[in-house]
């Protein structure tokens, strides 16, 4: 392999991890893991379990 097939490597590995780190964090903070606000959308666990809370 060459030095540059291994930088590659390391980015794609780092924008994976960094990725599922964030949603993890995201989520333990409470918030949606999509990063929207869910006002129309009918299939967010999140945002149906906040209005059968309301109702």
């Amino acid at each position: 392999m060459k030095p540059i097939d291994v930088i590659i490597i390391l980015v794609v590995v780092g924008v994976i991890v960094g990725t599922v780190v964030l949603s993890v964090i995201r989520k333990k903070k409470g918030k949606t893991a999509c990063g929207c606000d869910c006002a129309s959308c009918s299939s967010c666990p999140h945002c149906n379990a906040k209005d059968s809370k309301e109702s």
